[in-house]
């Protein structure tokens, strides 16, 4: 079964200097139906003004992953680490017992387009960790692991048992990936169009996937997805 979640469908709130999209409920965007999938719990797609960011502000009991497309974002915490995202990186923020940051678009002129997921932690009260790491772009029509719940393979590791992989799809191109059983996947479309097992997608759509088996991922233009294991 293969449920999307269009991208118009999504709250939306353009603040100026963010304009962000809300797969699920998240701050001032309420919606029942939409409050999560398994252990997902945040899926936001944030284009950031120049010189604009988040200021310091607090998490606790959440894993969260920053994936960078266009741009670069500036992050500071209260563990005292200090990196710069940009596209190719990922970043994890265990956030634990409590943890502060703050992330910032360092350009004068360029404005940075990301996206931040947000996982509900295997258990609360885990010590806060912090990493980021450069992966090499993986071959056109292939699935990377970006993170993980062992951080194997040079991934990053999370208190969660759900994996993420990148992939970028020429069109024509398709890849295809198999779950095992019991798991269901969420797909987010960060650019371009697809289809998965027959059903169309397009930047910004995700779909949430159940009682599958194989996901055949076929594109029809330049595409780059998220592609979510999860129990």
């Amino acid at each position: 079964m293969i449920q999307v979640r269009p991208a118009r469908e999504r709250g939306h709130f353009n603040h100026g200097w963010l304009d962000t999209w809300h797969t699920f409920s998240f701050a001032d965007y309420v919606d029942p139906d939409h409050r999560g999938f398994r252990a997902l719990r945040v899926i936001n797609e944030d284009f950031v003004a120049p010189g604009m960011g988040f200021g310091m502000h607090p998490h606790r009991d959440m894993e969260i992953v920053t994936v960078v497309l266009e741009g670069q974002l500036q992050h500071k915490d209260s563990l005292g680490h200090g990196a710069v995202i940009r596209p190719g990186e990922v970043q994890r923020i265990s956030a634990g017992t409590g943890v502060l940051h703050s992330e910032f678009n360092p350009s004068a002129t360029e404005p940075v387009h990301l996206y931040q997921i947000w996982l509900r932690p295997d258990r609360p009260g885990h010590e806060p960790r912090y990493e980021q790491r450069d992966f090499p772009p993986a071959a056109p029509g292939t699935l990377a692991a970006v993170v993980s719940p062992t951080g194997a393979g040079g991934t990053l590791g999370i208190h969660q048992d759900a994996w993420l992989y990148r992939g970028t799809l020429e069109p024509g191109q398709s890849v295809s990936y198999e779950l095992r059983p019991g798991r269901h996947a969420w797909l987010q479309t960060a650019r371009g169009a697809l289809t998965v097992n027959g059903v169309p997608l397009r930047a910004g759509d995700g779909a949430a996937v159940s009682d599958e088996t194989r996901l055949a991922l076929d594109a029809d233009a330049p595409s780059e997805v998220l592609l979510f294991d999860l129990a």
